[in-house]
């Protein structure tokens, strides 16, 4: 998530409407906040109530995310596979469900291998070759960033207390995410990485570490029911992750020129600029989860 994340000087769609009531992290804080409760309500009760209703909201979420990067990159003038990125990504979340890890691994080189061969066929076999390279591989680093690593939040949810894990992957993000924004409000004096995101501090950072770990080690030991330890390694690592996670989506939103995936979301952005911190956490919480807890 990048709730302070800010736009960079003189980059295109940073002039919001005079009315609007921005936060210091120069977003719509009171649509931020009534975006955010209402997405984090409806989560909360679908784990609680039908946990596997949570593979098809990730298949949704995305497959519209998907479509925000593909649509961005093909305006700054990359040839990105869209076809193959969807269905495939749709394939590598739905595989994720009944066959795990070799159903997410197969689904995801399969549609590699179409996407070598559909870009090769878009240009035309006696064509000269077109930013084939350079297309082809920002088509594979989508697949990888995207469907990919969410894919991991499913097959999280198919494992023992797949519920709670998927709490404890959101609810330690949303305390990294808590505590820096407070830490950077009220503390910010030394920016982290002013040139990618200029709201970012350290000083935020420390309060993303501080929330993130209290936060683990509390969803480790009472939704988790294990040792608090786990909790200890669990939140710096995921906090790190997250942090990097988010300033990963914002360099390459500065290298398009942009602000924000898309505007779905009010306050927010697009799907994709609330997945940012979420897709690497993904991964990490069910490498440490399920290494700590077989």
């Amino acid at each position: 998530m990048s709730a302070d994340d800010g736009a960079a000087a003189g980059s295109p769609d940073t002039d919001a409407a005079p009315a609007e009531k921005k936060s210091r992290a120069g977003r719509n804080l009171p649509a931020a906040l009534a975006v955010g409760c209402s997405l984090g309500g409806a989560l909360i009760v679908i784990l609680i109530f039908a946990p596997k209703v949570m593979v098809g909201v990730i298949a949704v979420a995305i497959a519209i995310a998907s479509w925000e990067v593909t649509k961005r990159l093909r305006q700054a003038g990359i040839e990105v596979a869209i076809v193959p990125v969807l269905v495939g990504g749709q394939a590598m979340v739905w595989s994720a469900w009944p066959w795990h890890v070799t159903g997410l691994l197969v689904s995801f080189v399969a549609t590699v291998l179409v996407c070598m061969i559909w870009k090769l066929l878009a240009q035309g076999l006696n064509a000269a070759p077109v930013n084939y390279l350079r297309d082809l591989a920002i088509t594979v680093l989508v697949l990888a960033w995207l469907p990919l690593l969410i894919s991991f939040g499913v097959l999280m949810v198919n494992q023992d207390q797949g519920a709670d894990r998927v709490f404890t992957l959101i609810i330690v993000v949303v305390c990294s995410d808590v505590g820096g924004y407070v830490a950077g409000v009220l503390f910010g004096r030394h920016p982290m990485a002013p040139a990618i995101s200029p709201k970012k501090s350290w000083e935020g950072m420390v309060g993303s570490l501080l929330f993130g770990t209290v936060g683990a080690i509390l969803c480790v030991t009472f939704l988790l029911d294990t040792h608090p330890w786990i909790g200890a390694v669990l939140g710096p690592v995921l906090v790190v992750c997250a942090t990097l996670g988010d300033l990963v989506e914002s360099q390459v939103k500065r290298d398009m020129g942009i602000k924000d995936m898309g505007s779905l979301l009010p306050g927010h952005g697009g799907i994709m600029d609330r997945l940012d911190s979420l897709l690497p956490s993904a991964f990490v919480v069910w490498a440490i989860l399920t290494a700590a807890l077989s």
